[in-house]
């Protein structure tokens, strides 16, 4: 039994077992085997159901928080490097079903891949459960996150944040390196955050700022461990 479905068990939420399967069934892999279905449909149903549960979050849990610092904590948390973060908490990776050109250079822990089939196995539990099973699914993996992202300065900005500590530690000012892949439609950024002669773990995105995002949010984790 993986993690993801013994968490499903543990809070008691039925899924139908082929929608959880279609839910990881990535694109490379249903045009492989005869166009088969893919979640990109529940993975649109689930982006949605998640941001407006951690919407309403945010909202009931900071009543004095203005709009600006709620939609960017709301960004801290949602975001493809955290979905992609508890996804490998749950042991989602290698249950993805991937194409074979997709799986060879390391696609069960690509970070979009990661993101993107979490979101369709929560949009798999609404269609299963209704709103009530993918509230509490949602509440358990990202309340954590929210309330933790709101103690930190981090929470709100991370190459802000990265630039504070890098000044607390006589660092200097932060780089970014940063490249892109894909066609002008569909384009995706890779981003390393470059701290002296240090580099840290990449982020990635669908933009420059998004990937330079998750690149800070990196090597700030890493020189705040440092520190402790």
């Amino acid at each position: 039994m993986s993690r993801a479905w013994q968490l499903l068990t543990e809070l008691g939420i039925e899924i139908d077992p082929q929608l959880y399967t279609l839910a990881l069934t990535h694109r490379s892999y249903a045009y492989e085997n005869g166009a088969i279905p893919h979640n990109e449909r529940l993975e649109f149903l689930g982006d949605a159901v998640l941001g407006v549960v951690v919407t309403e979050y945010l909202y009931r849990t900071y009543p004095d928080l203005p709009e600006g610092r709620l939609a960017k904590l709301r960004a801290a948390v949602v975001n493809a490097q955290s979905l992609a973060n508890v996804a490998r908490e749950l042991e989602l990776g290698p249950e993805v079903l991937l194409g074979r050109g997709e799986a060879a250079p390391g696609g069960h822990d690509k970070p979009s891949i990661l993101a993107d089939s979490l979101e369709a196995v929560f949009g798999a539990v609404l269609i299963s459960g209704g709103r009530d099973a993918a509230d509490r699914l949602l509440r358990h993996l990202f309340d954590p996150l929210v309330d933790q992202a709101a103690t930190m300065g981090a929470g709100l900005d991370w190459k802000t944040s990265l630039q504070e500590i890098c000044a607390e530690l006589d660092l200097g000012l932060p780089g970014y390196r940063v490249s892109e892949t894909g066609p002008d439609h569909d384009k995706r950024f890779t981003a390393v955050a470059v701290v002296g002669e240090r580099t840290f773990a990449p982020g990635e995105g669908r933009s420059k700022k998004q990937a330079e995002q998750q690149a800070a949010e990196a090597a700030f984790a890493a020189l705040a461990a440092d520190r402790v």
